[in-house]
């Protein structure tokens, strides 16, 4: 099989955890309105008024239906990114890391989308060093940012705020955002505490990273909170090819294995821990004007309740090198990434073909049950077929798209 050369990538400024765990406080507002009765009134009003108080009008974003009790109608796509803001938390355990006088990088950009009955998730990863054309964008505060013909995606959020990123994804993808939302270092750590912490799989070379995070970590599960889990989701040498790709995988892992958690019936169950949860997201994430209400995000998250955890994707985008800046940037891979973009606006479903990591940072493991009380994976043996094909309603994607689906488990894999 003919591979993608691979980039290295240039220093840059270290990124931040995803905002991706939002849809996470609409399952906590669903359970707390369905199943708190007595406390939700105030519960929801209180988080309403904390919620709404910097939020960001999307800039040509369709017009949502309003909120309600029920399932959100149709599809929709939600962006998160993970911008490199050190707040009160990550000052003090980042020291001279935070003094800088440059603006603030997205460098974690997640385009998340729900496809209306059957309900698919597909969460794609757009790699910060992405290359690729930028729109003129209306700012926040109503001037006029300028078109750019290629600029660094993780760039973006400085050149013309939340909005402008939502916009220019648009432009890649060809899916139009509803909402978005920011998440920075200290809400990384402060939402993973409030969650309990989470396991994640270390190889069997251990994680050891001199150079950048400090990490020395042995093999095994390892539970991890608060400033350890900002450091995994940061760390790319002695990971996979220590490429910025690279870490990607480790921010999979993270992810899918927050998402198991809270998921569970454990935590579906414990109201207390699930209205902390949902105060601690709130208190740590700037959204967009139409996600900016809790009943909102309890309709969106009643829509994703019954998705099959085989039918709920982490993928990367593909990317090749940049030739005008080969071992620095990427640009999209468009002949692999086409027919994936069109499968996940057609709502069909995807069977990945490539490994978890195409770097090496990553290594799967056996695939497990889903939590209790969560929907069943389907059968894993399918007909096969070629990429880009879709028997039935099924798009099989190019090797050169790495990702894994709920069901499966990673572990970190160093070089």
């Amino acid at each position: 099989m003919k591979r993608t050369p691979m980039a290295k990538h240039a220093p840059h400024s270290t990124p931040t955890a995803w905002g991706s765990l939002l849809w996470m406080l609409g399952i906590g507002l669903a359970v707390v309105t369905v199943s708190a009765v007595a406390i939700a009134g105030f519960v929801i009003m209180d988080l309403a008024q904390r919620v709404g108080k910097d939020a960001v009008t999307l800039e040509g974003a369709p017009k949502a239906p309003p909120p309600s009790l029920g399932e959100f109608p149709g599809a929709f796509s939600i962006l998160l990114i993970g911008t490199d803001e050190c707040g009160a938390l990550s000052k003090k355990m980042l020291g001279p890391r935070c003094e800088r006088e440059d603006g603030i990088l997205n460098d974690i950009n997640l385009l998340v989308h729900v496809s209306a009955a059957p309900r698919r998730v597909t969460a794609v990863s757009l790699p910060r060093d992405l290359m690729l054309e930028v729109p003129q964008c209306t700012r926040e505060d109503g001037s006029t940012a300028s078109a750019m013909r290629k600029a660094p995606i993780n760039t973006v959020y400085s050149h013309a705020g939340l909005s402008c990123v939502a916009k220019t994804v648009t432009q890649l993808s060809g899916i139009d955002v509803d909402f978005a939302a920011k998440l920075s270092f200290d809400g990384v750590m402060e939402i993973t505490d409030a969650i309990g912490g989470v396991e994640v799989c270390i190889g069997p070379e251990g994680l050891h990273d001199p150079h950048n995070t400090g990490l020395d970590w042995g093999p095994g599960p390892r539970t991890i909170k608060g400033y350890d889990a900002l450091q995994f989701i940061r760390v790319r040498h002695g990971i996979g090819d220590g490429s910025d790709l690279s870490r990607i995988s480790n921010q999979q892992q993270y992810m899918s294995r927050l998402a198991r958690t809270i998921l569970s019936s454990e935590t579906l169950t414990d109201i207390p821990k699930m209205i902390r949860l949902a105060g601690t997201i709130v208190d740590n994430v700037q959204a967009s004007s139409e996600l900016a209400d809790p009943l909102r995000l309890a309709q969106l998250a009643l829509a994703m309740k019954d998705v099959r955890f085989d039918d709920f994707l982490f993928l990367q985008l593909p990317t090749v090198e940049d030739p005008q800046a080969p071992e620095q940037r990427v640009v999209e891979n468009t002949a692999a990434a086409a027919p994936m973009w069109k499968a996940i606006i057609d709502g069909r479903s995807m069977r990945i073909t490539g490994t978890a990591s195409s770097h090496g940072s990553a290594t799967v493991e056996t695939p497990t049950a889903p939590p209790a009380g969560q929907p069943s994976a389907s059968p894993s043996s399918k007909p096969s077929s070629t990429p880009g094909s879709t028997p039935g309603d099924e798009t099989v994607l190019s090797p050169q798209i790495s990702g894994i689906d709920l069901n499966q488990q990673t572990c970190t894999s160093s070089r």
